[in-house]
């Protein structure tokens, strides 16, 4: 009898202990607690400063530009002079052009000397007509003469007086075409306007600083050539390039974030314009995407931003919609089952498959609008080896 009780208890403990090696062990697993908190759905994007309206400074009229000492970075006031025009400098002649040059003035010369002859020559004629003429009329006055020869001295005499006027004419045109050729060999070696000519200023329409320097040093220009750039960095603003199914979400007044842009705070900030028009960019990947510009002001103090300028990189997020007392859970605990949503919960440590109805998505976190309670043990990331009613041992991770 003794002999049979101690081979039963060694045949049971054989079997539990093959019962015991082919028990399945718990799934380890990580996991969270549903909370209520503060929840955001937002849209991030990376963006750029840029300004509402600055100012590109060109050249009104060609001309000679005179050295700008302005730099970039230098503040102006409206009505600052920014730079200066002057003319163009007369150009030096080479060898030919010199002795054609010279050769002009001497024909010029020779041409006014023969006016001032042919003046001569008409000077005395209408004098000698004058003079026929008051001899004819003492002559007409004593009947000697008819008055038929008085209309022609009185012709005659006006012709010649034209032909005195026409000289001096031609006398005047030649001593301007001499004055005109010598001219230019008063300068053959070339020359610049003096100091004291008349240059063209141009001002600063506004208050400011200059942005770019696109000359600096003295030269010929053309006409709208651009010089400089001014902005209003106080006026700044970021420009930031959004999906086109997340900029139809986004609204002129939004609240906007603007993150690790250098400082060591958020800037807080507001969309003021979604563009109507969207444009076609291929990301990093190679993916065609549409994306619209959205333009975004700051609101935080001007002494928050100070440093910022025109060009700096900031990250936007633009919150879509936010709520206090919001339960959710991380994204990675859903999944699909049977067309809908679902999720592992843990209860006496099994896990549970429960149906639940998502809401909002904010990053790595999603809203729950039924199906869970706050405090509630959810499964993240769970694996194809997580099945309904299979044992889990449970690692739990922060909730943020």
């Amino acid at each position: 009898m003794k002999r049979k009780i101690i081979v039963a208890l060694i045949g049971a403990g054989i079997v539990f202990g093959l019962v015991m090696a082919l028990w399945p062990a718990p799934v380890p697993v990580s996991a969270v607690s549903a909370e209520r908190n503060h929840f955001t759905e937002y849209v991030e994007e990376e963006g750029r400063t840029d300004l509402r309206d600055p100012y590109t400074m060109t050249a009104p009229i060609g001309g000679y530009l005179r050295r700008i000492t302005l730099e970039v970075g230098d503040d102006v006031s409206a009505g600052d002079v920014l730079f200066e025009l002057e003319a163009i400098p007369a150009p030096a002649l080479d060898v030919r052009t010199r002795e054609q040059a010279r050769e002009a003035a001497g024909a010029a010369r020779a041409r006014m000397d023969a006016a001032e002859a042919e003046l001569e020559a008409r000077v005395s004629e209408a004098r000698w007509a004058g003079k026929e003429y008051e001899r004819g009329e003492a002559l007409h006055e004593q009947g000697h003469i008819s008055l038929a020869e008085m209309d022609r001295l009185g012709t005659e005499r006006d012709r010649a007086v034209s032909a005195e006027r026409a000289a001096r004419n031609t006398l005047e045109t030649a001593s301007y075409e001499w004055r005109n050729a010598q001219a230019v060999l008063d300068i053959e070696e070339g020359r610049r306007a003096p100091e004291d000519a008349p240059v063209l200023r141009v001002r600063a329409p506004i208050t400011g600083n200059v942005l770019a320097r696109h000359r600096r040093d003295e030269g010929p220009v053309q006409a709208g050539e651009p010089l400089l750039e001014l902005g209003d960095l106080s006026q700044l603003e970021v420009r930031v390039d959004v999906l086109s199914m997340d900029a139809v979400r986004v609204e002129e007044g939004m609240k906007v974030v603007l993150m690790r842009w250098g400082g060591d705070r958020d800037l807080a900030a507001r969309v003021r314009r979604v563009e109507p028009s969207g444009f076609m960019r291929v990301s990093a990947l190679g993916v065609e995407e549409q994306r619209v510009p959205v333009l975004v002001v700051l609101d935080a103090p001007r002494e928050d931003w100070a440093r910022l300028g025109k060009g700096y990189r900031v990250e936007a997020r633009f919150i879509l919609w936010e709520g206090d007392d919001v339960l959710q859970i991380p994204v990675s605990a859903l999944f699909r089952h049977e067309d809908e949503w679902a999720v592992f919960v843990v209860e006496d440590s099994r896990a549970v498959r429960r149906r639940i109805e998502p809401g909002r998505r904010s990053g790595l976190w999603t809203q729950v609008l039924s199906g869970l309670e706050a405090g509630e043990t959810v499964i993240i990331h769970p694996g194809d080896h997580i099945e309904d009613g299979v044992r889990v041992e449970v690692e739990m991770r922060p909730y943020r």
